[in-house]
């Protein structure tokens, strides 16, 4: 049902020679901050084409409700750093009658909205934030890992007397 995106990042060659000089530790810190930096631009874009398809005669909104998590799953599974990015809610309403529970109340229709179903056409909203975003996400990944890094060495360059 949810579609994975995955892509590759070339020509990063300084970038790589200074991941050489930084521990583990740093790297993993300034890379999962980078990264959420970057998750942050996406989630933003995504509230921002949310926003399109709320309707305004009910509290509810899928955009109050678009959030970004750690993915500790596959961090603890194979070291990836990940960040989630969806609709916080659940997929049903626990209470009968459908009930218009204010702003941020539960919005599983999200799904409806983003698929389509068989009578309804799809209207995506995550899928075009990440569209229109990726290009701006990766290149701020980019900048603010390589800062990062750039401020791990400085520390372990001070730390050990050399300037």
């Amino acid at each position: 049902m949810a579609e994975t995106v995955e892509f590759s990042i070339l020509g990063l060659d300084s970038l790589k020679a200074k991941l050489e000089s930084v521990t583990y530790d740093m790297k993993r810190k300034g890379g999962r901050s980078a990264l959420r930096k970057a998750a942050q631009l996406i989630a933003d874009k995504a509230k921002e084409e949310a926003m399109r398809l709320d309707d305004a005669e009910t509290g509810r909104s899928i955009s109050d409700n678009i959030a970004i998590r750690w993915n500790s799953r596959r961090y603890n599974r194979n070291g990836d750093l990940s960040f989630r990015i969806g609709v916080l809610g659940g997929a049903k309403i626990k209470v009968k009658g459908n009930p218009d529970l204010g702003e941020g109340g539960v919005t599983p229709h999200w799904r409806y909205l983003e698929f389509g179903t068989s009578n309804v056409r799809a209207q995506p909203f995550m899928r075009n934030a990440l569209a229109y975003s990726i290009n701006a996400a990766t290149d701020a990944f980019v900048t603010n890992y390589e800062a990062a890094i750039d401020r791990a060495i400085k520390r372990v360059a001070r730390a050990s007397g050399g300037g």
